[in-house]
């Protein structure tokens, strides 16, 4: 996701202190009719002022790697419970970080059980000791996922939409791309038996890198998409007509950023 800068964010909390504005201060995006825009935020923008008038809010629920909590997750999310809402998109959504650390990672799955004693079906299983390929890795975005749902803090999981956010500034595999997209496959399987909705957060290229074209059999072909890399609200409208990240799916939600803050344009 794109952040506040730390300059920026000091700035804006240097501001609130002085002025003892609300706490929830923040610029308009100055384009496109903000009463139709969301917002999202995470940990960047703790300690800082958040957006306001937003419609629809989507919140980030780890600290900028997947195996991590944000820390101000509760507050952030009782400032998007205010939204305002749109009649496209859900008040409060999720994003959470993705990865394919393998074994550079600080854990690695070894069984198809996550958490213990609870024995998950695996479509490429079994994942084994030392196994780094779509195995293992589906159960590693599995685990993510359990712990996102269940260990960030996040109440009544189920009953949310969850973006996966993919993006090259996390680890990845450079020569399996399978793998890499076993571990959103995972993901999305333990969302999904929840009772969540999944979609997709990256651009066309940062896609096309790391995941690359997508089958009809994986279940991350008829996913949502939410495309970033837009430079105004006109733009974001427009890039609505852009292909999505998979074959199958749509484009449902645009980013641009302003002033600092990501602003999201929801698509017809």
């Amino acid at each position: 996701m794109r952040t506040v800068s730390g300059i920026t964010g000091l700035f804006l909390a240097s501001l609130l202190l002085i002025c003892g504005s609300p706490a929830y201060a923040a610029p308009s995006p100055g384009e496109g009719v903000q009463s139709l825009l969301g917002n999202d935020i995470s940990w960047p923008q703790c300690n800082t002022a958040f957006p306001t008038g937003q419609a629809f809010a989507i919140v980030g629920v780890n600290n900028g790697l997947a195996n991590t909590t944000n820390p101000c997750l509760a507050e952030q999310l009782r400032w998007a419970e205010d939204s305002a809402g749109h009649p496209g998109r859900p008040t409060v959504s999720l994003y959470v970080n993705t990865a394919n650390p393998g074994a550079a990672g600080s854990w690695w799955p070894e069984e198809d059980e996550y958490p213990a004693g609870r024995e998950v079906h695996n479509p490429y299983g079994p994942c084994e000791d030392g196994d780094f390929g779509k195995a293992c890795a589906y159960m590693y975005g599995f685990a993510k996922a359990y712990d996102d749902a269940h260990h960030r803090g996040v109440s009544n999981p189920g009953s949310y939409f969850w973006w996966l956010d993919v993006e090259t500034e996390n680890s990845w595999s450079g020569t399996d791309k399978e793998a890499n997209r076993a571990v959103l496959e995972g993901m999305t399987d333990f969302f999904h038996s929840i009772g969540a909705q999944v979609g997709i957060y990256s651009t066309g290229r940062q896609w096309d890198q790391i995941v690359g074209p997508v089958s009809s059999s994986s279940n991350l072909y008829v996913l949502p998409s939410w495309l970033a890399g837009s430079r105004s609200a006109s733009g974001a409208a427009l890039a609505c007509a852009d292909a999505p990240l998979t074959g199958g799916g749509t484009v449902a939600l645009t980013q641009f950023v302003s002033r600092g803050f990501d602003y999201n344009h929801s698509c017809p």
